[in-house]
């Protein structure tokens, strides 16, 4: 009998995708919704998507040999990870990179532990690979920086196989200190668990160093780094992405990928492997300008009774609306009707999400000063 599928079924809506069309449908709503750099891409990334506009040909499933070899030059200097070209999977999108290295990792109901509030993709995509996903919590009150022992109270020895974690962090914007990935890398070992290390905001940080776990002595067994091009380069929808893992796993992602996406996007890879060739200028010039917005944005909406942690990387303010409601999805809701600002309810990234929402400072600065006076205009 026809149906569709009860997989399918059981995966939460996401809300974020219904505010945002309307947000971009009505031209007198402020978003502070985008989780992508409103910044135009490179112009030397332009004009190379015009010079690659003739590789209409299948790539193989890996990735192309120049872009995987310029990969691993750029993880060796920026990451410190030691690799070859046999550790990597090119894809499209880190996302599509995760749903492989899923699917080649755990099997039906093993658990993979995921941060709470956490980035909404990490719940469903354990779940279409019939895994369990097993939340840990995340506290405001320790500036969102992972607790290692929650992450052991969260953890079973037999079904937990695997562990997320998100450095720059989406939504809270905390960045992982050194000590903390250390004592991750010991839990790891300690539980003989895979840990995926999502690092698709790696050069959008202020002040801290980004450090990547894989980096981390005796790591490269346990270590399933995700990056993108997406958000350092302006490069979203390029769809290109990349998974550096250990050989037998990044053998097993090839296998599958031939029967996903086959390849990430040819033109796609070629500039890809220009733009790391890039003068770091533009990225820094972006991180400079997310730095005053953030600047901007927290002051007020601390300013607001909107208790909000100064997020150290990302593009995201995660604003506590304790002062004001219980309700996320209600006062964001509220807040498009009435003030015609859009913000996405913390409730969308976990139950510890709760009581908070995102709001996004990839967004004009003058923007975010409008969007700000409306926001207390609708609070009085």
């Amino acid at each position: 009998m026809r149906h569709v599928s009860e997989r399918e079924r059981e995966l939460p809506e996401a809300l974020i995708g219904r505010m945002l069309e309307i947000a971009v449908q009505r031209k007198d709503v402020i978003s502070l919704g985008p989780g992508e750099p409103d910044f135009p891409a490179p112009k030397p990334i332009v004009a190379w998507t015009k010079k690659f506009a003739q590789f209409n040909h299948y790539s193989p499933p890996g990735g192309r040999k120049e872009l995987k070899e310029a990969i691993v030059k750029k993880l060796g200097k920026e990451n410190k990870i030691r690799c070859g070209p046999e550790n990597i999977v090119v894809a499209a999108g880190s996302q599509e990179a995760l749903m492989l290295a899923l699917q080649c990792t755990v099997d039906v109901n093993e658990q993979v532990l995921i941060p709470d509030p956490g980035f909404l993709g990490y719940t469903p995509s354990v779940e279409l690979t019939d895994a369990v996903p097993v939340p840990f919590t995340l506290h405001e009150k320790n500036k969102w920086e992972i607790d290692p022992d929650d992450i052991r109270k969260a953890a079973d020895r037999k079904k937990s196989h695997a562990l997320i974690i998100n450095s720059p962090a989406n939504p809270t914007g905390n960045v992982l200190s050194k000590k903390t990935l250390e004592e991750i890398a010991d839990i790891a070992v300690e539980y003989d668990i895979y840990v995926f290390s999502d690092e698709a905001y790696e050069k959008i940080i202020y002040g801290k160093k980004h450090i990547s776990l894989a980096s981390l002595n005796g790591m490269e067994d346990y270590a399933i780094t995700l990056q993108t091009f997406s958000k350092s380069y302006a490069m979203c929808g390029y769809r290109l992405g990349y998974c550096i893992a250990p050989k037998d796993i990044v053998q097993a992602m090839t296998k599958i990928h031939m029967y996903s996406t086959i390849c990430a996007p040819t033109i796609s890879q070629m500039v890809g492997a220009k733009a790391l060739q890039m003068s770091s200028k533009y990225t820094q010039a972006m991180v400079k300008e997310y730095r005053r917005r953030r600047d901007l944005i927290v002051k007020r909406l601390n300013e607001l009774g909107m208790h909000t942690v100064k997020p150290e990387g990302a593009f995201y303010a995660f604003a506590n609306i304790g002062n004001f409601s219980k309700d996320s999805f209600r006062f964001a809701n509220t807040l498009l009707k009435k003030a015609k600002v859009a913000v996405v309810p913390g409730s969308e990234f976990g139950k510890n999400g709760e009581g908070y929402i995102r709001c996004s400072f990839a967004t004009d600065y003058r923007l975010i000063e409008h969007a700000m006076n409306r926001i207390e205009k609708f609070l009085k």
